[in-house]
This record gives C-alpha cells, sequence and structure tokens, in this order.
C-alpha cells in the first residue's frame, strides 16, 4: 500500500481525531450507564474475558456475556486480550477497544491464535519523538528497517509484538499518521502508551491534556495478555495546566483500576508494566504503585523519557529505563549517554524471560563500545556496556593476555562528549548533552600494548566482545 493511501485509510483512527476534536467528541452522550455485550469467537462466547471501561472491571461469563456499569467520566470500553488469540489491530495498531457513544451495547469479536503462545517476543519503542518530515524521513529510514529485519530473522512462525512506551511525537499531532505508517510497515501488532510530548498543551487540566491521544490511539491505560504474560500499560504523565508543565505521577483512578484488574493475575505470572516516565526515581507516587505489585515475584517496568539506558533493581522489580529510537532527538547516531539509538528485544518463554538492546543499524552481538584514550604516560580503555546491570561480567585482555575485571566508573561516553557537548552542539538541537552514567568501564595499560579486548558477559551467559587495537 503506498503512503498517501495509508494515511487516507487511516481517518478512523487518526486523521478524523483532528477533526472530532472540533466536535468535543468525548462530550456526555445519552446513553445507559450499563453496557452489555459478549465475546466471542464468532461461533462461542469465550468466558472469563477481562472488560473494563478504566474505572469498573468485569469479566465475561460462560457463555462470554459481560454486564459493566460505566462511570461517568469514561469514554472507552475496553477488553483486556486474553492469552491464545491474536490481538485486534488496524494497519497493525492495536485496537482492543471501542469508544463509547449512544450505544447501549459492544461486542468483541477474537480470532484464536494457530499456535501456543507461551513462547513470544515483543520489542519496546522509546521516544520515537518525531517533530518534523525529517525525523519522520529518519526512522521510516533507519529504525523501520531494522525492526523488519529483526522480524524475518525471527521466522515466519514467531509471535512478536510491539509497545511504544511514549513519546511517539514531538508536540507535533499532525506526525500521529507518519508514526502509524511506521507501526504498518513494521508490521507486527503495536501498543501505545502516553509519553508528555503526545499531550495536548492546552488551557485546561491533566483530564483534558489526553484528548488527541486517546481519539488516535484509545485509552491510556489498559491490559493485555500472551501467553504466561500478563501486559499493563499505564499513563504516568500528569499535565499540570501551564503550557508544557508536567510531572510523574499515576493518578488515583489508574490505581484503583489497577487493582482491579491485578486480581485476575496469577501472583506468578509473568508482569510487565510499560509507562513512559520512569518509576524508580521520577514517579512521586511510585510507593503507591511498588505497593499494589507486591506479592509479585517477577515484574518488569518498561519506561524510556530520558534518552539514556538505565537497568534498575527496586524491591526486586526490575526497571529497564530504555535508550530512544530517536536517539539524542534525531542528532546523531547515539543516546545521551552513548547508547546506540536502538530499541529492547524480550525473549518470553512460559513466565520466563530474557533480553537485549537492540542497536539500529548493528547486529545484536554489539554491546559495547570502545574507546582509547592517551594519557601523559599510559593509555586508558573505555567500554561502555551501555545495558549492564550488576549480574553482568565485564573482562579486559591486553595482547590476548587476561587481565581480569575492568573497573567501572561513573562517567560520561567519549563520542557522546564530542558531539553534543557544549551550547553550540550539535547544531540543530543543542540542548542535547552528555549524561554521566555508571556503565562505563575503565583499566590503564602501558603503551607498548598492541591489541585490547573486552568481553562483557550479560546476566543470561550471553557474552558480547569488543576489539580495539591500541
Amino acid at each position: 500500500m503506498n503512503r498517501r493511501s495509508f494515511i487516507q485509510s487511516m481517518g478512523l483512527i487518526t486523521g478524523g481525531a483532528f477533526i472530532s476534536l472540533q466536535s468535543n467528541a468525548f462530550s456526555k452522550l445519552r446513553r445507559d450507564k450499563t453496557i452489555t455485550g459478549i465475546v466471542s469467537d464468532g461461533k462461542r462466547g469465550i468466558a472469563n474475558v477481562v472488560i473494563s471501561d478504566g474505572y469498573s472491571v468485569v469479566v465475561t461469563d460462560a457463555k462470554g456475556k459481560y454486564t459493566i456499569t460505566t462511570d461517568d467520566r469514561a469514554t472507552n470500553i475496553f477488553m483486556s486480550t486474553p492469552a491464545g488469540y491474536e490481538f485486534k489491530t488496524d494497519y497493525s495498531v492495536a485496537r482492543q477497544y471501542e469508544t463509547l457513544g449512544s450505544r447501549n451495547s459492544y461486542d468483541f469479536k477474537l480470532k484464536a491464535l494457530k499456535r501456543n503462545d507461551n513462547k513470544h517476543n515483543f520489542i519496546i519503542w522509546a521516544d520515537p519523538q518525531v517533530k518534523s518530515k525529517k525525523d519522520v524521513k529518519q526512522m521510516m529510514e533507519t529504525a523501520v528497517p531494522d525492526v523488519q529485519q529483526l522480524v524475518k530473522s525471527m521466522g515466519p512462525d514467531a509471535l512478536i509484538h510491539g509497545i511504544c512506551v511514549g513519546d511517539i511525537v514531538w508536540d507535533n499531532h499532525a506526525l500521529f499518521p507518519d508514526y502509524n505508517q511506521a507501526v504498518a510497515d513494521m508490521g507486527i501488532p503495536f501498543f501505545q502508551a502516553l509519553g508528555n510530548h503526545d499531550m495536548d498543551y492546552r488551557q485546561g487540566g491533566d483530564e483534558t491534556s489526553d484528548k488527541t491521544f486517546k481519539e488516535v490511539f484509545g485509552p491510556t491505560y489498559y491490559s493485555f495478555n500472551r501467553g504466561k504474560a500478563h501486559y499493563v500499560v499505564l499513563d504516568d504523565v500528569r499535565y499540570l495546566g501551564t503550557e508544557r508543565l508536567y510531572d510523574g505521577y499515576i493518578g488515583e483512578n489508574q490505581l484503583a483500576w489497577l487493582a482491579k484488574d491485578l486480581k485476575y493475575v496469577a501472583k506468578d505470572q509473568l508482569l510487565i508494566i510499560n509507562l513512559h516516565i520512569p518509576v524508580h526515581n521520577s514517579v512521586k507516587n511510585n510507593a503507591e504503585l511498588y505497593a499494589l505489585l507486591e506479592g509479585y515475584k517477577n515484574v518488569h517496568i518498561m519506561s524510556g523519557h530520558t534518552h539514556y539506558n538505565l537497568n534498575k533493581i527496586t524491591n526486586g522489580i526490575y526497571e529497564h529505563n530504555h535508550g530512544t529510537v530517536c536517539g539524542a532527538w534525531w542528532t546523531g547516531p547515539i543516546c545521551e549517554d552513548g547508547t546506540p539509538r536502538g530499541y529492547g528485544v524480550y525473549e518470553v518463554e512460559g513466565t520466563d524471560m530474557k533480553w537485549y538492546y537492540k542497536s539500529t543499524g548493528f547486529d545484536k552481538t554489539k554491546q559495547v563500545s570502545m574507546y582509547v584514550e592517551e594519557l601523559t604516560d599510559q593509555k586508558r580503555v573505555i567500554a561502555n556496556v551501555w545495558n549492564w546491570d550488576p549480574e553482568w561480567k565485564v573482562e579486559y585482555f591486553l595482547d590476548d593476555k587476561p587481565m581480569g575485571a575492568l573497573e567501572q566508573q561513573k562517567g560520561y561516553d567519549p563520542l557522546a562528549v564530542q558531539l553534543y557537548k557544549g551550547d553550540k552542539l550539535p547544531v540543530t538541537r543543542s540542548f542535547a548533552e552528555p549524561k554521566k552514567m555508571d556503565h562505563l568501564f575503565m583499566a590503564h595499560f602501558s603503551p607498548s600494548v598492541k591489541s585490547i579486548k573486552v568481553i562483557a558477559t550479560d546476566r543470561f551467559g550471553e557474552k558480547y566482545t569488543g576489539m580495539l587495537n591500541a
């Protein structure tokens, strides 16, 4: 399908948003508070499917029927797609919801997968953040083909979906259709979280800031299932009513909804929480979220926003704060901490999960950047192991002689300094600055050394090698 015809055909979930926004599509409509419907495979009803309006949570009965009393503030009715079924999409954009209107009944039809989904994969895109058609062009020529190649490498029978953890665009909502074109081209189901740059900056408060996003992508918080994994998408960006002023906060309505949603999730399931702003240090009421997650033994949080890569474990909860698709706002090949532009790749089998960071344009084996610096009477090797966590081991070899572990230090990636340091760099977006991080590893060595090798071993035993001539 060519680009023009695609965008024209996307009016239902993109272009129509800008028209209906003017007509106040989410104003109060005359409908009963009680909504009914059925979830079926076209022939018979499907039991125990979770249905919600974002406030109440119910499940379908033995015949697939549900009844829900909706909140006056509700704008959507959505289904937590059960394991074993295909995701409902439009051009690969997830659409497991219906927009509430004057009707009092909403049905959902599901199609069973052709294979067991206990084994599946997913990718995390953080901050595509396109601001202009020039940014879109870069995204379409770099990130999209990279994902296409990755999907192809997994084979025709692989189950893979994507989740974008916010900042789909950079305040320019007219580019939502371009992002949706990217999703369509990648050809895998994609779910979206709201980022601060996806909000409507207008007079008003948090309750109105997500209007365009909702009209394009549906609810800002919801859940779905695949295999033995339960996925939750949350909105942790709170608009404070003054232009571009926001903070990290998960609203009380969301937390109440999440508590109800989790009642249908076993404590030993794999639980994957997806949102934009990092929870561990930037969500003001993160203690309330952590309290809801107590007792769950296998929780991972996926976040973006920072334009650097960081892994943080808090109370047994592993947060993956991802490097971005756009790097440092489409100004260079790396993020502010030296992490290459890219995305997370996750491999799920049952309740077990493995992962790696996929650098755009490189093979998955590229997990280390290496630099050699000339000092007064010696040299220094710096290895940036951007997806490091405390279970990794980073060793080095001088002229093939094992030297043991490199020393971990907090510092700046040398290439990030070269590309971004100073108020005149980068030329187009000079606010980008190098970020000091703790995934740098260093050692000093004699000028007589000819070659250096670094082997980084991740928590799964995978070894990644970097080599340089000294």
